[in-house]
């Protein structure tokens, strides 16, 4: 390079920094890249999403590929600067070019290119991918060789090289996503996306219409009793029984008992059973989404929940579940939110005892347990260990509580403050 005059050797230097810089910029913004959205682009026809994710098929050639043609520019430039060094400063020259070098390379050819890449990944691997896919093909063999010579040392090391697709996220990971969607998934949204996630933490038991909640007719009661209570019935279906609920016998749907009586001139019980469909039991500890599958299968919309001996222990409907999902409809079989919590004036809300303690903790975002009883009745009841035989103050995980209600042998109505500050 004695030929060569400064001026060239320098303007040389200058466009390897460059072309080092292009090499790490690209690394950064191809590996920065948001996975989900580039398959999204590559699908709807985005021709710099195809390059780069073609490329991105095989991560391991094309880190190769960037770091041999950056260590190649580095080591080209390394030698320009020393030749440049020994010309104006001799021998001390070899010092103050590396360490000039050493700045300038890790201002302008990696730090600098690095950190615009990271800002703007998609702007610089689209457009560095059509230099690189041409490297690809033009140094494949180097490349090849490459990864061979280091994949095998990599085995050397217990290490198994994978190429599979490792983009798979978890239940976790995704709710994760919904939650940082920000303003690109509504907030609606966002919360019946999470909730469809949580239906497989979530059992028929912690919805269910409890068994002392369950409205129903003892066909053995007397026909204008019978006839009465449909007529009077708030609900669209209700279970028939004999003598108690454990003995159910059908499931009726009060429009198609409207149709016979109205149809039939003498209608009677036989026919009210014969109208009624057969009852659909459910396991209890089944997870929402499969019984929410479980109903769209068997084309059920309403079961009666079942304990391992058979007993009947609550209600569970079609409604109820897709409730979890999208909120409270108006029709449900169970009260509503609304009426079982109302807010008083100091602060403080009158819950019903059988509330259900993960509709308070949604309501009123509130941080209940839910590992134990499901409703505040059972919680309070699991706290003294014993049923209370007048009206008392409790606390129950940093909430005071009073109990204003008792029923027999259970807790109506109760008073509850939100939680007290931990003081600092």
């Amino acid at each position: 390079m004695d030929d060569i005059s400064t001026g060239i050797l320098f303007a040389l230097l200058a466009c390897l920094i460059v072309i080092s810089g292009y090499f790490s910029g690209s690394e950064t913004g191809m590996m920065a890249l948001n996975r989900y959205r580039l398959k999204h682009l590559s699908n709807s026809g985005h021709k710099g999403a195809r390059r780069v994710e073609k490329l991105l098929d095989r991560p391991d050639r094309l880190i190769g590929l960037i770091l041999i043609g950056n260590n190649l520019v580095n080591i080209l430039a390394s030698a320009i600067a020393t030749i440049l060094g020994m010309r104006l400063y001799g021998d001390i020259g070899v010092a103050i070019a590396t360490g000039a070098l050493t700045l300038v390379i890790l201002v302008f050819a990696e730090v600098t290119p690095k950190t615009l890449a990271a800002l703007y990944p998609e702007r610089v691997s689209y457009a560095s991918s059509v230099l690189l896919s041409l490297l690809m093909k033009v140094l494949s063999p180097l490349v090849i060789l490459v990864n061979f010579i280091t994949n095998g040392f990599i085995r050397l090391l217990g290490v198994k090289a994978s190429h599979g697709d490792e983009d798979h996220l978890s239940s976790e990971e995704l709710r994760t996503v919904v939650n940082e969607a920000g303003s690109l998934i509504p907030r609606r949204h966002q919360d019946m996306l999470v909730s469809i996630l949580d239906l497989e933490n979530v059992t028929v038991n912690d919805i269910m219409v409890p068994r002392n909640e369950i409205t129903g007719i003892d066909i053995n009661d007397d026909w204008k009793s019978i006839v009465r209570q449909l007529t009077h019935s708030p609900h669209g279906r209700v279970v028939l029984y004999r003598d108690q609920i454990d003995e159910a016998v059908g499931m009726l749907r009060l429009r198609e008992a409207y149709r016979l009586m109205l149809e039939k001139n003498q209608f009677t019980k036989e026919q009210l059973l014969r109208a009624a469909d057969e009852v659909y039991f459910i396991p209890e500890g089944t997870p929402l989404n499969v019984q929410l599958l479980k109903f769209q299968r068997k084309k059920q919309r309403i079961g009666l929940i079942v304990d391992e001996y058979g007993d009947i222990i609550g209600l569970v409907t079609l409604e109820d579940i897709l409730e979890e999902i999208v909120g409270e409809f108006t029709t449900s079989i169970a009260p509503s939110l609304s009426e079982e919590i109302i807010p008083q004036g100091d602060g403080s809300f009158l819950i019903e005892g059988s509330a259900n303690i993960r509709d308070i903790n949604k309501g009123l975002k509130w941080k209940l347990p839910t590992d134990g009883p499901r409703t505040l009745n059972g919680l309070i009841l699991e706290h003294l260990e014993d049923i209370p035989e007048s009206h008392l103050s409790v606390q129950v995980s940093g909430h005071p509580m009073e109990i204003v209600e008792l029923e027999e042998n259970r807790i109506k109505l109760v008073k509850v403050f939100p939680k007290l500050k931990q003081a600092s």
